[in-house]
């Protein structure tokens, strides 16, 4: 099968936009946490979140939507967009650029596009309330393809002018992790040379909030307390949004480009709890025979990891189940592991992307994140390597997990290219 490599990244995060303010940010560990506050005078429960600087989303129309100039966002396209179609649009015209490509370069056939997203679910609520009103006699036009889960492919398949392979990935935090494995898979089998592979989400009082109805959501007021991955005392995550992309290439079509890859993406492994529809499998057994599958793809062993990009919101379940997970599979391998997302918040189906390119950043420029915010580990991670600082050193193969609502999980490996 055709080695799969990555060979542009887009990115609009909380802790900066651009591949260049993320590595940054990720070197210093420096949090994109701050005080969250959408509906002032309330006094909402929780206190911080996420969210992407330089856009101003919240207007109830499109056209009061505000973006940075150098965004590369087509103004005449926007209309009938979700909010984080916007953040996708910046971040693709990044990996674009990096890439060596043209949105022109994306319609021969043999190029796909896969995203992954929630929709829009501010958008939805102010849709449907909208014919509500009227007695359901009428309604936005574009409302539908403006705010279900497609709505990325909607827009940006046509945008991109993409006749190669198009599909949308529903499987919660899991999700754009799925699109870059089913993406590699169909480089590897030869269906397309290339893959755009999109995760993005808005992060708006309605996507936020009802994660604190399921206590998932952290209510420290403290961006530091707040989001404590692997810590005995974590309490839930801070919601975010933003897009990352990753364009993945078969080898061979990126050499005849003459385009250098960023990374090697060298196999990935999925596998269920079968235990529960939100709750993660106590022991983490889904997520550990992910991890094995993706060793066997990658034909390499933990030994040879140097980093794991752990899935690890700050939950108290998750977390946990997570680091048994990893010390039954890792036996007496010793890789750094982090979780990014004490930084950047949890961007729930954009986790994939995000922290795959974080992976990609990680091994290209020779540094493993070390884990902010850490104070006690928990007792479930005894014997982990949980580096308290970023580590100057390259990882040489780096793994990245994520884990979604029906104990759905992803692992993926990376390296060096």
């Amino acid at each position: 099968m055709r080695a799969v490599v990555v060979s542009g990244l887009g990115l609009v995060t909380s802790i900066g936009s651009g591949s260049t303010a993320v590595l940054a940010a990720l070197q210093e560990l420096r949090t994109g946490i701050r005080p969250w506050d959408p509906l002032p005078g309330t006094d909402l429960p929780v206190k911080v979140a996420g969210p992407v600087d330089g856009y101003d989303l919240t207007a109830a129309d499109s056209a009061g939507w505000q973006w940075p100039d150098n965004a590369g966002i087509d103004p005449s396209l926007v209309r009938g967009m979700p909010p984080h179609g916007l953040y996708a649009m910046a971040a693709l015209h990044e990996a674009l650029s990096e890439a060596g490509l043209s949105m022109g370069d994306c319609g021969d056939g043999r190029c796909g596009l896969y995203t992954a997203s929630g929709g829009s679910h501010r958008l939805t609520l102010q849709h449907l309330s909208a014919m509500a009103r009227t007695g359901w006699r009428r309604g936005h036009p574009l409302g539908v393809v403006s705010s279900i889960a497609g709505t990325l492919s909607f827009h940006l398949a046509a945008m991109l002018g993409i006749r190669g392979e198009s599909c949308g990935f529903v499987s919660a935090c899991a999700s754009s992790a799925h699109a870059l494995g089913y993406a590699a898979d169909a480089i590897r089998l030869g269906r397309q040379d290339r893959v755009v592979v999109i995760g993005a989400e808005d992060l708006s009082l309605e996507s936020a909030m009802p994660f604190h109805a399921m206590g998932a959501l952290s209510t420290a007021a403290d961006p530091v307390k707040a989001v404590r991955p692997f810590d005995r005392e974590r309490n839930g995550f801070a919601a975010s949004g933003g897009a990352a992309v990753m364009i993945l290439e078969s080898a061979d079509a990126a050499a005849a480009r003459g385009v250098k890859p960023l990374a090697f993406l060298r196999g990935w492994g999925q596998a269920a709890d079968g235990f529960h529809p939100a709750a993660p499998h106590p022991q983490g057994a889904g997520l550990e025979q992910a991890m094995r599958l993706a060793m066997t793809d990658a034909a390499i062993t933990p030994a040879d990891l140097g980093y794991v990009n752990a899935h690890a919101p700050g939950t108290v379940a998750g977390d946990a189940a997570e680091a048994l997970a990893l010390r039954r599979f890792l036996g007496n391998a010793a890789p750094a592991i982090s979780s990014t997302k004490a930084l950047t918040g949890h961007t729930l189906s954009m986790a994939g992307t995000l922290e795959a390119a974080i992976c990609v950043l990680a091994l290209r420029h020779g540094f493993i994140p070390g884990q902010a915010h850490l104070a006690d580990p928990l007792a479930e991670g005894t014997g982990l390597h949980f580096p308290r600082q970023t580590l100057q050193q390259p990882p040489g193969f780096a793994m990245n997990l994520n884990s979604g609502f029906g104990g759905a999980n992803v692992a993926m490996i990376f390296s060096h290219a």
